[in-house]
């Protein structure tokens, strides 16, 4: 089969409007072309491996792009990104032993309350800056996350960071550039334990990833804060409602 047909170009798609959403939003790349190679019959190791591997050049390029465009901290960077690399490649290594599903419903009841933290901030009511004590925790425990649910380092650090008081534009540049490290663990880790296969999709969903990377760096730095905001807040509220659902339901 040609690498260049239909479902080639569903993958590049599926990147494209992922990274869109990733660079602009500071998360959801993962969350969003995970959930539909699952969808697709995919197992939750390979999905996680091929999405990871994706990543490591999407979040690259989008790295670049916040960095240029004066988006990223780079004090929060590092204090996020060395234990955000420890903790991903621990979750990698233990995705085959761990049963994800099981704790994913409390991952989502936390990120609920973020929502509505960052809502209430995005309609108008003032929430004081304060800088987050435990980067390095929260930089762990979002590498952990992401490594075994496929997705989550953009919506447990974005999401906290902002419904802290950060800024939009600086918070959501710094959490994309720091996860390029973060995402190079991880593939690292999945490379040497599960193996890496499903190459056409790996780079469908890079090259969409890699086009859209600048545009959506471009975006954050020009659209208005209160409106990323707001679209942040439905994002993770919308998913976590979803996700707490269906685990209720199951």
């Amino acid at each position: 089969m040609d690498l260049i047909d239909s479902h080639f170009l569903m993958f590049v798609a599926i990147g494209l409007g992922a990274q869109l959403v990733d660079g602009a939003l500071g998360m959801a790349f993962g969350l969003v072309s995970s959930s539909i190679l699952l969808a697709m019959g995919m197992p939750p190791a390979a999905v996680s491996a091929s999405v990871h591997t994706a990543e490591v050049f999407t979040t690259g390029v989008s790295g670049a792009a916040h960095g240029m465009l004066g988006n990223v901290d780079r004090r929060l960077l590092l204090r996020l990104a060395v234990p955000g690399v420890v903790g991903g490649a621990i979750g990698a290594f233990a995705l085959s032993r761990v049963d994800g599903a099981a704790i994913k419903p409390w991952i989502h009841a936390y990120l609920l309350v973020l929502a509505l933290l960052i809502l209430v901030r995005a309609l108008g009511r003032r929430i004081p800056r304060r800088e987050v004590r435990r980067v390095g925790v929260l930089g762990f425990v979002s590498g952990l996350l992401d490594a075994i649910g496929g997705g989550g380092w953009g919506p447990m650090a974005t999401s906290t960071l902002l419904a802290n008081g950060g800024e939009a534009r600086t918070s959501i540049g710094t959490v994309s550039a720091s996860e390029f490290p973060v995402t190079l663990a991880i593939s690292i880790t999945f490379l040497f334990t599960v193996g890496l296969e499903h190459w056409r999709i790996i780079v469908g969903l890079l090259l969409g990833g890699v086009i859209a990377a600048p545009l959506a760096a471009l975006l954050v730095r020009h659209v208005r804060e209160r409106l990323v905001l707001l679209a942040v807040g439905l994002l993770v509220l919308g998913i976590s409602v979803y996700q707490i659902y269906r685990a209720l339901a199951g």
